[in-house]
C-alpha cells in the first residue's frame, strides 16, 4: 500500500473466500486472526498490518466465492490486470502534442498540490484545451483508482440530458451497470461509495457551472482531481476552480511545425513552400485547430492552389474552423452579440477606454458586456490598452453581418467592405438600418459627396473614414465635397473620424451624443459657428491636427468632460477660444498645439486641475501662457517663451 501512495502503483485485492467488509472493518475471522498475531508480534507491526488491510478493504477488487469456478476468476483477474496496464502505458508523442510541454509540466505540478482539487483549462475554441487536458490526464491517470475523460459535456447534455450523462459517469466510475438516478441529487449509498474513491475526472467543454456540481464531484474522495475545460472563464470561477490556466497560443516555431506535420507530413515545410507556409501560420495566430485544418486541406496541392487559398482567407474563414468558432457565439445575449459585432466591424485595435465610453453611451451595461466577451475568449487585449480579437473571429463577425444583406448593402447594420460603402455613398442608398461605416479610402475611386448623403441614416452612430499611415505626401483625397460647405450628419453620431474631411465646417451637425471627434488633414475653416451654443456634454476627445485652414477653435464651453485636445500642425490657427467662452475643464488631461506657428496666446487654464501635458513645441509666435503650474509637463522648445 505504501507503493500505491508514493508511486501510484496499482493495487488489485483478491478477496479469497472472505467478505471485503470483514477486511475493511477487521471483524469476523480477520478479528480472530489479528488477536492471535497480537500475542506473537510487535504491537506497531500489527498496527501497520491493520491499517493496510483497512485500506485494502475499501479498494475495488475481486471477491472469490463459490458461485463460479476459480478458472473463471483467474481469467477475470488476467483481463482486469491487462486492461489496467494498457490504460497506464505511455502514449507515443503525436503531432497533437506540439508545443505543450511547458504548460503540461506546470499543470502536473499543480496536480501534486493537496489544496488544489479543481483545475480549469480556459481558452478560445480550437486553442488546444482538450489536447492539453488529455495529455495531463494520460500522464497522471495510473495514480488514480478511478479515472474518466468525459468529452463534449455540454453537447452530450443537450442530446441525452444531464441525468443520463451523470448516470453514465457514475456507472463507469463505480463499475456498475445501468445506474439509474432520476433525481437532482445523488442518493446516499452512491455518495458513500464515491467518497471512498480517489477519482481523476476530466469534464471537457463545460458551458454551465451547474454541470460540474451536478456530476457529484463534491462527493469524490480525498486526493481526487477534477480537470474542467471551458471557453468561459466565469463558468470556471463559478464552478469553484482552485486554479484557472489560460491555454497559450502556439509560438511561431511550434505553429510552423504543427502546420508542416499536416501540410507535408514533415516537421518542417518544403523549401519552395516556406514563405507560403509562414503566411498560413500568421493567419492562424497560434490556433492549433486552424493550423491542423489548413495544413490538412493543403496536403499534396500545387503551389498555385496554395496561393489561391491564401487569397481566399482574406475574406472567408475555412468552414471547419468557422463551425467551431461560431459555436462560441451560441448563447450570447443581445448586448454581447452587438458589442462583438461592433468590435469585429469597427473597433478592433482601438483604445480600450475610448471603446468602452462609446459603447457605454449607446448600450446599457456595455462594460459588463465587454468583460463577459473577454471571459468567453471572444475579445482580448494584447497590451492592456487596445481592444482586440482573433482575426478569424473578426472575419466570422463580419460575415454574420454581411450575410443578412449581401444583395442590398444599404440595409446592412454595419458597413466596412469598400465596394459596399462606395455603392451606398455614391448612389445615396443609405437607410435607417445603417449604424456604422468604416472605410479605407485608399481602396475606392474618387467620389463626390452630396450634403444629404447621410440624411436617411438616422441611426448612424459611427463614422470612420481613414487613410492608412503610409505616404501621406502624394495622397489625393477620395471623398470630395460636391460644391457645398457642409454636410448633414445624424444626431446619434458617437464617433466621427474622417481623415481629409472635405467640407468647410460641421455647422449643420448637433454633436450632443458625440464622444470622439477626429478630423485630421481636413479642409475645415471652422468647426461650427462661433455663436452656436453647441451641446458638447459627452465629448471627450478632439483631434483636429493638420487642418491648415482652421484659424480658431470655437466655443467649447459645453465640453465639460473633454479629456484630450489635439490641434497640432494647424499653421493658421491663431486663437484657441475666447477667455469668456470657457468652463472649468476639470477632466482635461492633455493639450497638444505643437507646430501651430501663428498661435500667440493660450487662455487661462488654472482651473483645469487635471491637466498633465501642454505641448507647445515650435509654437514660434507664442508669447503668453494663460497660467504656469508646477504639475504640468510643458514642451516649450522653439517658442518665444524660452
Amino acid at each position: 500500500m505504501d507503493r500505491n501512495h508514493s508511486e501510484g502503483h496499482i493495487v488489485l485485492p483478491i478477496f479469497y473466500h472472505v467478505d471485503p467488509s470483514n477486511v475493511r472493518n477487521l471483524v469476523g475471522s480477520f478479528k480472530t486472526s489479528f488477536e492471535d498475531h497480537e500475542s506473537k508480534r510487535p504491537t506497531d507491526e500489527v498496527k501497520r498490518w491493520k491499517d493496510a488491510f483497512a485500506k485494502v478493504g475499501k479498494l475495488k477488487g475481486i471477491h472469490i466465492q463459490d458461485n463460479k469456478s476459480e478458472t473463471e476468476y483467474i481469467q477475470d483477474i488476467v483481463d482486469d490486470v491487462t486492461r489496467k496496464l494498457m490504460n497506464s502505458a505511455p502514449r507515443i508523442t503525436s503531432e497533437k502534442l506540439v508545443g505543450i510541454d511547458d504548460q503540461k509540466k506546470m499543470l502536473l505540478g499543480l496536480i501534486e498540490q493537496a489544496d488544489i482539487r479543481v483545475i480549469g483549462f480556459w481558452g478560445m475554441g480550437g486553442i488546444g484545451k482538450t489536447t492539453l487536458a488529455n495529455a495531463v490526464y494520460e500522464e497522471v491517470s495510473p495514480k488514480f483508482e478511478c479515472r474518466l475523460f468525459l468529452k463534449d459535456v455540454s453537447e452530450k447534455i443537450k442530446k441525452q440530458g444531464d441525468e443520463s450523462l451523470r448516470n453514465e459517469l457514475l456507472s463507469k466510475l463505480l463499475d456498475e451497470k445501468e445506474i439509474c438516478i432520476d433525481t437532482p441529487f445523488i442518493s446516499y449509498p452512491y455518495q458513500d461509495r464515491l467518497n471512498n474513491k480517489k477519482v481523476l475526472l476530466v469534464l471537457d467543454d463545460v458551458r454551465d457551472p451547474d454541470q460540474i456540481d451536478f456530476m457529484g464531484v463534491k462527493y469524490f474522495g480525498t486526493g481526487s482531481k477534477i480537470l474542467v475545460t471551458s471557453r468561459d472563464r466565469q463558468v470556471l470561477r463559478n464552478g469553484r476552480a482552485n486554479h484557472i490556466h489560460e491555454v497559450k497560443k502556439l509560438n511561431k516555431k511550434d505553429s510552423l511545425q504543427l502546420f508542416s506535420t499536416f501540410a507535408f507530413k514533415l516537421l518542417n515545410p518544403v523549401v519552395d513552400f516556406q514563405d507560403l507556409s509562414c503566411k498560413f501560420v500568421v493567419y492562424a495566430q497560434g490556433s492549433p485547430l486552424a493550423l491542423k485544418v489548413l495544413g490538412s486541406n493543403l496536403y499534396t496541392k500545387s503551389k498555385k492552389e496554395w496561393e489561391s487559398e491564401v487569397d481566399k482567407l482574406k475574406q472567408y474563414v475555412e468552414p471547419k474552423i468557422s463551425q467551431i468558432l461560431k459555436s462560441s457565439l451560441d448563447g450570447l445575449g443581445e448586448l454581447e452579440k452587438n458589442i462583438f459585432l461592433d468590435v469585429a466591424c469597427f473597433f478592433k485595435g482601438e483604445k480600450m477606454d475610448i471603446v468602452e465610453k462609446i459603447l457605454s453611451n449607446y448600450y446599457m451595461g456595455a462594460r459588463c458586456g465587454i468583460r463577459n466577451l473577454a471571459d468567453k475568449c471572444l475579445l482580448d487585449s494584447i497590451d492592456g490598452y487596445h481592444i482586440s480579437m482573433h482575426d478569424m473571429l473578426e472575419e466570422i463577425g463580419k460575415d454574420i453581418v454581411r450575410q443578412k444583406c449581401k444583395e442590398n448593402p444599404g440595409k446592412c447594420s454595419r458597413l466596412w467592405f469598400p465596394e459596399d460603402v462606395d455603392q451606398v455613398l455614391r448612389y445615396n442608398q443609405g437607410t435607417i438600418s445603417i449604424e456604422g461605416i468604416k472605410l479605407n479610402m485608399s481602396q475606392i475611386e474618387e467620389l463626390q459627396l452630396c450634403p444629404y448623403v447621410f440624411e436617411n441614416m438616422f441611426n448612424l452612430r459611427y463614422i470612420y473614414f481613414y487613410k492608412p499611415e503610409i505616404g501621406k505626401e502624394d495622397w489625393n483625397p477620395k471623398l470630395l465635397a460636391n460644391q457645398v460647405d457642409s454636410v448633414s450628419l445624424p444626431n446619434k453620431l458617437r464617433y466621427l473620424c474622417w481623415d481629409y474631411f472635405p467640407f468647410k465646417s460641421l455647422s449643420s451637425f448637433n454633436p450632443k451624443n458625440l464622444i470622439v471627434l477626429k478630423i485630421q488633414y481636413g479642409n475645415m475653416e471652422e468647426l461650427w459657428n462661433e455663436d452656436d451654443n453647441m451641446d458638447l456634454i459627452n465629448l471627450k476627445e478632439i483631434n483636429i491636427s493638420n487642418c491648415n485652414k482652421l484659424r480658431k477653435i470655437p466655443n467649447l464651453s459645453g465640453a465639460i468632460n473633454l479629456e484630450l485636445l489635439h490641434c497640432s500642425n494647424c499653421e493658421r490657427l491663431f486663437q484657441l477660444w475666447d477667455e469668456d467662452n470657457h468652463r472649468d475643464f476639470v477632466n482635461l488631461r492633455e493639450i497638444n498645439i505643437s507646430n501651430c506657428t501663428n498661435l500667440r496666446k493660450i487662455p487661462n487654464l488654472s482651473r483645469a486641475i487635471n491637466l498633465e501635458i501642454l505641448n507647445c513645441f515650435n509654437c514660434k509666435s507664442l508669447v503668453q501662457l494663460g497660467n504656469e503650474d508646477d504639475h504640468l509637463l510643458f514642451f516649450l522648445h522653439r517658442t518665444l517663451l524660452i
